[in-house]
């Protein structure tokens, strides 16, 4: 075949020769581009799928399973750097890491510590014969055939992390220009790792922070400069009983306020106004009366972003300082109506006896004698009810013996008849005649029988009845096999409303008028009731009256009773 004379000046200026060597360096430089981008492509899907929630397991696996795309990748080990130490904490394929004796900790000699120290990666092959392996990485790929390993160390910040251990069951599967491609993905990993780290910290302490906050007992609340509630703790939802999703975003005043009280000076707008902690006592929601304390928060600027309120619940402190008052008024009052009642003692000694010598010398049937009876009659009353109030005044320990159901209701009767029946209020008494003994303080079950008269004539003075009466009965019954004694006092006053039954033995839950009544009477009762191993019952009907019954078991002595009445 005759050439041309172009391809005659080709050959002997060797211009084909350059044109294929031209055309293979072409190529050679266009694959390392598509090697190049595709390794920037997976750095940035391994930064793009990373989150700050991830475990470091997915991590690794992520990381593993984009450089399987362009490495003969086998096995992928993280080591992380804590308290100075390097520990192996993950590993790639995950099963894998069930061949780890435990925690594993790397000493100084090993691979990773010298790429951690030198702050470059580095390779690592298969130990010549007789080498002691358990102080190199292999030991960490034990029984995965690997050949060839590099470790890479991770930085954040310049903070050490870790090392990130890529091994491979081929030979020569890493050059320089791959050290230099695994770097950059561990840099990637290093931050990652960082910012998940930072994220649980963060996420540790808040969750810290929010069991503290949950865990006071009072309320707290952080409020903005526009009295918007910001954050509470739980003890606001009971207080207000109300659903997160009902107080997050509202006016402060507008959960808390009472309709009583104007708001125009409140802790919280003084707080604003001066930037000092501010303090009032205020009635707010139910008409609780809480210690409210404003605290203000304050930028680094002194400027003031916000307030935390605490609030404290004291309706029921002041309820016992009021009652405590109460009760030192009514020492008071009962020391003297002792001191009275010694004093009146003498002049009724006087009246009765001189009654008793006029008596002897009266006729029987004369008017004279019909008089002196009554006085003597009156007097003895008098003698009595000074006894009972004694008696029942008395300051001293309580000691349990046999007593009379049925003798304490006369005895109360003593005291509270009257007063009772000046009312227009009628008894009717049905007590059992042999009623048997419990083992009690009389004094206490006679202020137990007092108090649930008391209520039964406020009962029915509230429903203004024109014919109020009060049923007192006693009987024995037994319950749960045992024999109890029991006492109902019934009466046709007002009765109690549903919604109120369940509160009526809370301590303080009164529906009297302030000046009326604590709210103590039956709790106490109740208390005593328990104490003596028994307890009160409650029915009623709004309107229709009610019946409590007293509860008590009977005495366990043998001893024979004979009841004074």
């Amino acid at each position: 075949m005759s050439r041309t004379k172009q391809d005659i000046i080709a050959l002997l200026t060797g211009l084909e020769s350059s044109k294929r060597n031209y055309y293979t360096e072409l190529k050679k430089h266009l694959r390392q581009i598509e090697k190049k981008n595709m390794q920037l492509e997976i750095i940035n899907q391994v930064v793009k799928s990373f989150n700050v929630d991830m475990s470091l397991d997915d991590m690794l696996e992520n990381v593993a399973d984009k450089l399987k795309e362009i490495f003969a990748l086998d096995c992928l080990s993280l080591s992380l750097f804590e308290k100075g130490q390097l520990i192996v904490s993950n590993f790639f394929p995950r099963n894998q890491a069930a061949l780890l004796p435990g925690t594993v900790l790397l000493p100084e000699r090993s691979l990773c510590w010298k790429a951690l120290n030198d702050k470059q990666a580095c390779y690592h092959t298969s130990p010549p014969a007789g080498e002691d392996i358990r102080y190199l990485e292999e030991a960490i790929f034990i029984g995965t055939q690997i050949t060839e390993t590099v470790f890479v160390p991770l930085f954040s910040k310049k903070r050490p992390i870790g090392v990130l251990s890529v091994g491979s069951a081929s030979s020569g599967a890493y050059n320089d220009s791959d050290l230099l491609f695994l770097q950059q993905v561990a840099d990637q990993l290093a931050v990652c790792i960082e910012n998940a780290r930072l994220y649980n910290e963060v996420l540790q302490s808040k969750r810290e922070w929010e069991r503290t906050f949950s865990a006071v007992t009072d309320m707290l609340l952080y409020v903005d400069l526009d009295f918007r509630v910001v954050r509470f703790n739980q003890a606001v939802l009971e207080f207000l009983e109300l659903t997160e999703e009902s107080v997050y975003g509202k006016k402060c005043y507008e959960l808390l306020q009472a309709s009583s009280h104007d708001w125009s000076s409140c802790p919280l707008t003084e707080c604003y106004q001066t930037k000092q902690t501010a303090y009032q006592q205020l009635p707010l929601i139910g008409n609780r009366i809480c210690d409210v304390f404003a605290y203000p928060i304050l930028a680094e600027d002194s400027a003031m972003y916000g307030v935390i309120l605490y609030i404290k619940d004291v309706t029921k402190k002041l309820h016992i300082e009021a009652q405590l008052i109460q009760s030192g008024k009514l020492a008071a009052i009962g020391e003297m109506a002792a001191g009275v009642a010694h004093e009146l003692n003498n002049p009724l000694t006087a009246i009765l006896g001189n009654t008793q010598l006029l008596l002897r010398e009266s006729g029987k049937d004369s008017l004279d004698a019909r008089l002196l009876d009554d006085i003597f009659t009156a007097g003895k009353r008098c003698k009595l009810i000074i006894q009972n109030l004694l008696t029942f005044s008395r300051q001293e320990e309580y000691m349990f013996e046999p007593c009379s159901l049925n003798q304490a209701v006369h005895q109360v009767l003593s005291l509270v008849r009257y007063q009772i029946e000046r009312n227009h209020i009628s008894f009717t008494l049905e007590l059992e005649s042999n009623l048997p003994p419990v083992e009690g303080n009389l004094q206490q079950i006679e202020q137990i029988i007092i108090n649930l008269l008391l209520n039964a004539k406020d009962a029915i003075l509230t429903q203004n009845v024109k014919a109020g009466h009060i049923h007192i009965r006693t009987e024995t019954k037994e319950k749960e096999g045992q024999p109890y004694v029991f006492m109902h006092i019934t009466d046709n006053g007002c009765g109690i409303e549903d919604k109120n039954k369940n509160e009526i033995f809370n301590p303080f839950f009164t529906t009297k008028a302030v000046a009326q009544g604590t709210g103590l009477g039956l709790s106490v009762s109740l208390g005593i009731a328990r104490a003596h191993g028994g307890t009160i019952e409650a029915e009623s009907k709004k309107n229709q009256g009610s019946r409590f019954t007293l509860i008590l078991p009977t005495c366990s002595s043998n001893e024979t009773w004979e009841e004074t009445q």
